[in-house]
């Protein structure tokens, strides 16, 4: 049975071959105190003395390990070579690229992109003390566009496991609708969705504190803190941020409820617009979605229709990927703002997982902000859940 480590390192192969790339060098040490986030989806073990990595172009991929690892190496069946040293890593490493002899060598550091960017400053120092008074010096290039297809371009297991962990937030969820009550706290809604979390034997998508995020009313703080000890009460809207790691994939969903006044039958007009106009910007982002547009312009449409309504642009990008964390890959569903540097132009591709989660708040009852998980296809995309369309109401 072949493993995610195997796929994804097949998978490197085939885009080195796309991006004319001869040799991609993982290098790292002591992974345990701080690994380089690429390193689960092509070795998923910790390394402790200096290893590298090495795959090719032409399908060789060869692990450099201390001694006591090059078992452990042996056992991913993904490494046809594994070279094991005792003293220095360097003649193995030299020797092994002097065999390849590439013209480039793509390591990991990027400005861009904080996944791509595993490899140290002090690392890359020895590295280059390593490979100093050879040619491989000045080739040298950032593995930014390698590892950015390599993390967002998931193969039908990786979508698998994110469509499995959609499906247990919702019914986390659905049992939350079904507890939760006016008089509650937020953080009472919250210990009831980790109790779920247990009894599912799931992880939080994100530091627990955080995770869910539970907003009543106008006063609670939305984004990333944790819940209150704010009260729900009828005419509030209650939001959520939530998401599940299930077999080391997330899931990334907002929901939102309305609590009814004594008397009401609906919810107000203000309330009842705000959350049409913010489902309206996901299914027009998610009718214009396709491989080859920028991630920007899906957050343009999208942050059209919240501004061509009337209400203030969200202070955050459109959607981001979704995989092995919550905020994965490279590319966003972003505006051109400093912060995401060059990622709001990088191209849509399939096989991308993206959230799109635009959202508005409603002076005097709350925010309303919806997330949905999507599967880029080959002409267009799909949701991997249950979108939510109608105002959930108490």
């Amino acid at each position: 049975m072949t493993t995610l480590v195997q796929e994804k390192v097949a998978q490197a192969i085939q885009i080195l071959r796309e991006k004319n790339i001869d040799c991609w060098v993982t290098f790292v040490r002591e992974t345990s105190a701080g690994g380089d986030p690429i390193l689960p989806l092509i070795y998923d073990n910790d390394l402790t003395w200096t290893s590298a990595l090495v795959i090719t172009s032409k399908g060789e991929t060869t692990a450099i390990v201390g001694r006591f690892e090059a078992e452990s190496a042996l056992r991913t069946n993904a490494y046809n070579r594994v070279i094991s040293y005792d003293h220095s890593i360097q003649p193995h490493l030299l020797k092994t690229l002097q065999s390849i002899n590439p013209k480039q060598i793509a390591i990991n550091y990027s400005t861009n992109d904080v996944h791509s960017d595993g490899l140290s400053h002090g690392l890359y120092q020895l590295l280059d003390k390593y490979l100093y008074g050879t040619h491989f010096i000045e080739a040298l290039i950032s593995a930014e566009t390698l590892i950015a297809a390599l993390r967002g371009r998931k193969t039908s297991s990786e979508v698998d496991l994110i469509r499995a962990a959609v499906k247990t937030t919702e019914t986390i969820f659905n049992n939350t609708f079904a507890f939760m009550q006016p008089g509650m706290s937020e953080l009472q809604v919250a210990n009831f969705m980790h109790a779920q979390l247990d009894t599912f034997g799931v992880g939080t998508a994100w530091q627990a504190e955080h995770c869910p995020a539970v907003n009543t009313g106008p006063n609670s703080p939305v984004g990333h803190a944790g819940p209150t000890n704010l009260v729900i009460e009828r005419g509030h809207l209650v939001h959520f941020d939530f998401g599940v790691r299930q077999n080391n994939y997330c899931s990334d969903i907002q929901r939102v409820v309305y609590y009814l006044k004594p008397g009401e039958t609906q919810p107000p007009e203000v309330v009842q617009r705000g959350f049409t106009t913010v489902v309206q910007a996901i299914q027009t982002a998610y009718t214009e979605i396709r491989p080859g547009v920028p991630g920007k312009d899906i957050d343009s449409v999208a942050r059209g229709v919240i501004t061509g309504a009337g209400y203030p642009e969200y202070l955050h990008a459109t959607g981001h990927q979704l995989g092995r964390t919550a905020h994965d890959g490279a590319g966003i569903l972003g505006p051109l703002w400093e912060r995401y540097g060059d990622t709001p132009n990088y191209l849509i591709e399939p096989g991308q997982v993206y959230t799109l989660e635009p959202g508005v708040a409603i002076p005097g009852y709350g925010y309303i902000g919806l997330e949905e998980d999507i599967l880029i296809t080959e002409d267009g995309a799909i949701f991997l859940g249950e979108p939510q369309t109608e105002l959930i109401i108490r």
